[in-house]
């Protein structure tokens, strides 16, 4: 079973991170800049949160927050499910699924190393996919 170091193997990590007591509007900045959908709440070297677009449109947008005076704290989703490289990519593929969420933090020894999103997931599952399937048909053709 394929584990999450070969596909954080094939591409750069992607680590956006503040302090939770930043404003809502640097992380809207990032995310916007940076065309990501989450960032990483980081105090002490220790992963406290995570905010997406969800949490923007839920817990700002949905309540007239403003962005500039709103801590990130207060609007953050706390102790985000996590994975490490050694799980294997369908484990990780069933965490976000039971958790209901869309972005998925890499930790190695209780620091952040990289985020994948369940799109990174997928497209790697269906690379592999395609894969055997192009193996079956040289194999059924008799190459």
């Amino acid at each position: 079973m394929p584990k999450l170091a070969q596909l954080l193997a094939k591409r750069s990590p992607v680590v956006n991170t503040f302090g939770p007591e930043r404003p809502v509007q640097d992380a809207v900045r990032l995310m916007a800049e940076r065309q990501v959908g989450a960032v990483l709440l980081v105090e002490a070297n220790r992963l406290v949160g995570i905010f997406s677009e969800r949490d923007l449109v839920r817990r700002v947008v949905a309540r007239s927050l403003p962005l500039d005076r709103t801590q990130l704290r207060t609007v953050m989703t706390p102790d985000p499910i996590t994975a490490t490289p050694d799980d294997a990519r369908m484990s990780a593929i069933e965490k976000m699924r039971a958790a209901g969420c869309r972005h998925l933090p890499i930790l190695q020894e209780g620091r952040v190393v990289d985020m994948l999103s369940i799109r990174d997931l997928l497209f790697a599952e269906i690379a592999e996919r395609e894969g055997e399937i192009e193996d079956l048909k040289r194999y059924i053709q008799g190459q």
